[in-house]
């Protein structure tokens, strides 16, 4: 992900990173967070996470480390404080091909749902959120987000059928097995 150099408004080292998010969206930030949780701090990984935003309502999620978008990032990112978070602001202009990448794309409430676990905060960004943004990005529920995943279910069904064949080798009852 390209993100266009911005001017740094916010430099912070925040247990909860509801407090960026909030700033962001009060400031009605048009620009990017930077987050870089607890172990890269203290391990100085070089792991960090983007979530770039369009007047404070969040647009994308990117983990720098994991090369991962969406709500895959923020999964990444989920961890206990305290993250470094940096706010950085950038003429809308400059991020519309940036914020022009699906795969990166999260629905407004979701990092103040996932990262901190904020539903006032989600809530809030919601109602801040342009109506044609309110079922962009991934989807809010995470059961509903595996459920659409039909790959992931059938190797979950593939690996349960060959764990009941092997136990049923074990146990001496292959032949009651029905592969058909």
């Amino acid at each position: 992900m390209r993100i266009p150099r911005g001017r740094l408004v916010r430099s912070r080292v925040v247990s909860d990173p509801g407090v960026a998010l909030a700033s962001a969206l009060d400031r009605e930030l048009t620009g990017y967070a930077v987050f870089e949780p607890q172990d890269a701090l203290l391990l100085d990984e070089g792991t960090a996470g983007i979530v770039t935003f369009d007047s404070g309502v969040p647009v994308l999620a990117y983990n720098t480390e994991t090369d991962r978008g969406g709500a895959d990032a923020l999964a990444d990112l989920a961890v206990p404080g305290p993250y470094s978070v940096e706010l950085y602001e950038v003429d809308a202009a400059a991020l519309e091909d940036t914020h022009d990448t699906p795969e990166l794309r999260v629905a407004p409430d979701v990092p103040a749902d996932r990262l901190a676990g904020d539903l006032a905060l989600a809530e809030r960004t919601r109602e801040a959120a342009p109506d044609d943004r309110l079922d962009a990005g991934d989807p809010a529920d995470p059961v509903e987000a595996f459920l659409e995943d039909e790959e992931k279910i059938e190797a979950i069904r593939e690996q349960a059928r060959e764990e009941a064949r092997t136990r049923a080798e074990e146990w001496g009852l292959s032949a009651a097995l029905d592969d058909g």
